[in-house]
């Protein structure tokens, strides 16, 4: 009998990871994490200076800038992979945006960049990603939405990130339905409120604090590890039986 070695279903030896918005807060981490397992971590975000000092942490790690909001350089994210690594295994669509503004004062611009970062880009890029899974016997995607795509963030008003992150809770539903049968697993992490460049200065803001304490079961940010976990779970094959699912780490927030 083969050895039971329940944390084999973390490793992603060999495997290429391709991590968008990986300059910076919750990408970073997610590269670091993929790093660890053994994956061949692609890290793709516009700042170049910062992609260059993580790869200089992170021994094997390419980095490709890219501006999500064009498509050219989509494709050119993935062309560079495959021309580097001859295959991709894993997608963290990271990459993402968002402004609190009242809906009446919301400008049509904001939401058409929102829409097109947080949501066009993460079609485009599982799009473009397929056809390798595919060839490569399967994949993972693993699409970061929010707990803000399942519930009203009001009082915190922001159209623009609910309607793009609820569009990417869906979107990941129905691209696990469609390619299921072609061995790519398509599910959402939805985080909660965690330390990033999107809530920066929440932690020490007093007024922010109480809300979250007030509000959250759990009354308080998330720490940086607290995504690990889920991260390997969605992108390695620890979760082979688990498709279109939306995975929320959010100290029971929509649990109320």
């Amino acid at each position: 009998m083969t050895a039971l070695d329940p944390l084999a279903m973390f490793r992603l030896d060999g495997v290429t990871a391709i991590v968008t918005g990986a300059s910076s807060g919750l990408g970073e981490r997610f590269a670091r994490v993929l790093h660890a397992v053994g994956a061949n971590v692609v890290l793709a975000a516009r700042r170049t200076d910062r992609l260059e000092t993580l790869c200089v942490e992170l021994p094997g790690a390419f980095a490709v800038t890219a501006d999500l909001t064009i498509a050219a350089d989509r494709e050119r994210l993935v062309a560079e992979t495959l021309e580097r690594f001859g295959s991709i295994g894993v997608l963290v669509n990271n990459a993402g945006i968002g402004l609190a503004v009242p809906v009446e004062d919301e400008e049509l611009d904001i939401f058409r960049t929102t829409m097109e970062i947080n949501v066009t880009a993460v079609w485009h890029l599982s799009k473009l990603c397929g056809p390798s899974m595919i060839a490569g016997g399967g994949g993972s995607i693993v699409n970061v939405a929010s707990m803000l795509g399942h519930v009203a963030s009001s009082p915190i008003k922001q159209a623009n990130y609910c309607a793009s992150k609820g569009a990417v809770v869906n979107l990941t539903r129905e691209l696990g339905a469609q390619w299921a049968r072609r061995g790519i697993r398509v599910n959402a992490l939805c985080p909660g409120w965690f330390p990033s460049e999107m809530t920066s200065g929440m932690e020490t803001d007093e007024a922010a604090m109480r809300f979250i304490k007030t509000m959250s079961p759990m009354p308080r940010m998330g720490l940086e590890h607290e995504l690990d976990a889920a991260l390997l779970l969605l992108a390695g094959p620890g979760s082979t039986f688990m498709t279109g699912q939306s995975l929320i780490v959010d100290g029971g927030w929509t649990a109320r």
